[in-house]
């Protein structure tokens, strides 16, 4: 408990890759330069903190999974504020403040934070201040910053609040004394997504002073090397700033290198959510020719001796390490080559000022420095601007200390999104731009996040191929750039080719799996289930698919699964289906021709095809994209989703695709229905809640 209970706030995280506790972290640290105490903890530890009798302000900092749902840190908490025996003033006591944390580039925007936020407020609950929702897709601190500089304010007059209600004078004066140096912020702000709407610029109603930042000398005169800002490089204004830069992170991590030997552990050991499978690939076909844009890979694994289980429309998860030889290269510039088969302990620094200090989870207690490294680390995840703060203490070099600085600035926003954020910038980037930055083991630790494990859609259905289970990909490219010299390829995408390289051929047969070389290497992988991206659980409902280029995936497996019930139940009433593909070239990434084949035995009824490279040079004007297909069958859609109450499926780019398909739709509902495009969205918001309009899409 803090010492002080009446300037103490209750502050909350919910987090899936770290991002909602490093916020959380940055509004501990800098609550006690404002007088207050924030009393941190994860939301899950609900045995450290009760709302029920909490009478304090509390503040929520959650983010959202790909999928829309609470992290799987809120998984019990949501469910326990979901019991629908609660009464409507269960919370009436509360007062709070929500940060939600997303991407607009997923259908279920913020999604974990608006279901906590409208729970709570359905159980009485009540804001102190404004809800935040901050969008990973244009870069959080957009709404993390301003929302955090005006939390101060907030919580002050939520402390008044109190003494009114309780009559402690004495209490709230010392609170009020604490930040009555604080400028005016107006804090009534409407933040979200649409974070144009922010002027972030105007400074006189924002804290530029965030006592957690700390003024750099500017007394550097910019360089000559051109007008043109760059990663190393800045211009006027940002080069001639005074800068606002973040408070430094404490360290709390200890390494000790260790001269014994044994075994690292297992890498079921890593993952928390579920078992582990260690499946042989027992085939790897190349989907697109070698002229192809993008290369597709199909890979077939063996389940057979698993438990392993999974329905078409699932996905699950493969388990993969960073690349070797750039491990290989991070340890060089670290100076630490001849020490990466030596056994590392990593402990809690004693004496740490970091609140809440504990040994990270994916982090092994004791294990070499290339296994932590390579499974344990994504190192070539977007440096956090807290990460770009301690690396400057690590700095030798003025220039790139300046440099540095600025990056993590707020007078560098914008220099930050472009040149790390959007150019895909990781540590071993900044490392080699940086040569003077030699930063320590410990910090590697502190600031690097878990090495995820990649999400694949299920391509196959069980009941057609027992003990297999396939799954199609794109072997992701990144090009370089002014930024990132280097071309890569993506870390599971890559790895997974260059595992199967030996294994692969070109196949016109992609649908039939059987046969193929055998292989001994092995992946390993666990289930992530799809509670609601299935097939219809009555089969004489109608339903539409829409999967251009690798979003077919999990289209094959629903078509597998159809073809195999129908050939054993021929007594049973099967609705009709529709497939939308679409791709650049017929003769170069038409990923599965055989799909003729489900038309031909009567699984598909039909099957429409586009081609968005080919359609140019075609004597007929030909659709190009898949939902210009689809305004082509607008009766055929609207009676299916509306008269015939079907389903309708999307798989893929979310952006560029899913998005287009959502408006296209949209524009049919509203001819065919002869109503307004607004009366339209309603009913495709009621279709999306009644799971018969379903997306499994990314960015």
């Amino acid at each position: 408990m803090c010492c002080d209970l009446k300037r103490r706030f209750l502050l909350l995280y919910a987090t899936q890759k770290g991002q909602a506790k490093a916020i959380a972290e940055e509004i501990w640290q800098q609550a006690g330069a404002h007088g207050l105490e924030a009393d941190m903890h994860c939301i899950s530890e609900m045995d450290k903190y009760n709302l029920e009798t909490e009478k304090d302000p509390v503040v929520i900092v959650i983010s959202t999974t790909g999928t829309g749902d609470p992290p799987d840190t809120a998984r019990k908490f949501v469910k326990k504020i979901q019991d629908a025996t609660l009464p409507p003033d269960h919370f009436a006591h509360l007062q709070y403040g929500l940060l939600g944390l997303g991407d607009s580039e997923y259908m279920f925007f913020c999604n974990g934070g608006k279901t906590v936020d409208r729970r709570l407020q359905e159980l009485g609950a009540q804001h102190f201040y404004d809800t935040g929702l901050a969008d990973d897709c244009v870069g959080l601190e957009l709404v993390v910053d301003p929302w955090i500089d005006g939390l101060w304010l907030a919580l002050k007059e939520a402390f008044l609040l109190q003494k009114e209600k309780e009559g402690m004078n004495s209490v709230v004066d010392a609170v009020s004394s604490s930040l009555s140096a604080a400028p005016h912020i107006v804090h009534e702000l409407h933040l979200s997504s649409e974070v144009q709407n922010l002027k972030l610029e105007d400074e006189g109603a924002r804290r530029s002073d965030v006592l957690s930042q700390k003024l750099v000398d500017i007394n550097r005169v910019a360089s000559t090397r051109g007008t043109e800002p760059s990663l190393t490089h800045s211009v006027p204004p940002v080069s001639q700033s005074a800068l606002n830069i973040p408070a430094l992170p404490a360290e709390y991590i200890e390494v000790q290198f260790q001269d014994t030997h044994g075994e690292n552990p297992h890498l079921s050991s890593l993952i928390s959510e579920g078992t582990t499978f260690a499946v042989p690939v027992t085939k790897a076909v190349q989907l697109t020719r070698e002229d192809a844009i993008k290369t597709a890979l199909l890979l077939e694994l063996d389940i057979s001796d698993t438990i392993f289980d999974y329905q078409p429309g699932d996905a699950f998860c493969v388990m993969c390490p960073n690349n070797v030889n750039e491990v290989e290269e991070l340890l060089q510039i670290l100076g630490l080559s001849e020490k990466g088969e030596c056994f590392v302990c990593v402990k809690v620094k004693q004496g740490t000022k970091k609140k809440g200090a504990s040994h990270p989870q994916h982090i092994p207690e004791r294990s070499t420095l290339k296994f932590i490294l390579t499974w344990c680390l994504e190192i070539r995840a977007i440096p956090k601007k807290a990460f770009l703060r301690a690396l400057v203490e690590c700095t030798s070099d003025a220039g790139e200390k300046r440099r540095l600085q600025e990056l993590c600035s707020r007078q560098g926003a914008s220099d930050y999104t472009r040149f790390i954020r959007d150019s895909n910038v990781c540590l071993l980037d900044l490392l080699n731009a940086f040569p003077s930055c030699k930063p320590s083991l410990n910090l590697l630790i502190e600031h690097l996040p878990k090495l995820q494990a990649r999400s694949y859609s299920v391509s196959s259905s069980n009941l057609y191929q027992p003990g297999k289970l396939c799954f199609v990909f794109n072997v992701v490219e990144f090009p370089a750039c002014p930024a990132r010299p280097v071309s890569r390829k993506g870390v599971c995408t890559g790895w997974l080719a260059e595992l199967v390289a030996p294994l692969l051929h070109h196949s016109k047969n992609t649908l039939d799996t059987k046969g193929g070389s055998s292989s001994t290497e092995k992946i390993s992988i666990f289930a992530r289930p799809n509670n609601t991206f299935h097939l219809p659980a009555d089969p004489s409902v109608p339903f539409m698919m829409v999967g251009p280029g690798t979003g077919i995936s999990p289209f094959i497996g629903f078509l597998q699964h159809r073809q195999k019930l129908r050939e054993e139940h021929t007594d049973w009433e099967f609705g009709e289906t529709w497939l939308f593909f679409g791709c650049r070239h017929q003769d170069r990434d038409y990923l599965f021709k055989q799909l003729r084949c489900f038309l031909e035995n009567g699984t598909l009824t039909h099957l429409k095809v586009c081609f968005s490279r080919d359609s140019a040079t075609a004597e007929v004007t030909q659709p190009k994209y898949v939902q210009d297909v689809i305004r082509l069958y607008a009766k055929d859609v609207a009676r299916v989703l509306l008269k015939e109450r079907g389903y309708f499926y999307i798989c893929g780019d979310k952006k560029h695709m899913a998005d287009g398909v959502s408006d296209a739709v949209v524009d049919i509902l509203s001819v065919e229905m002869e109503t307004d495009k607004l009366e339209a969205m309603k009913i495709l918001v009621m279709l999306r809640e009644a799971k018969r309009y379903l997306q499994d899409v990314w960015s």
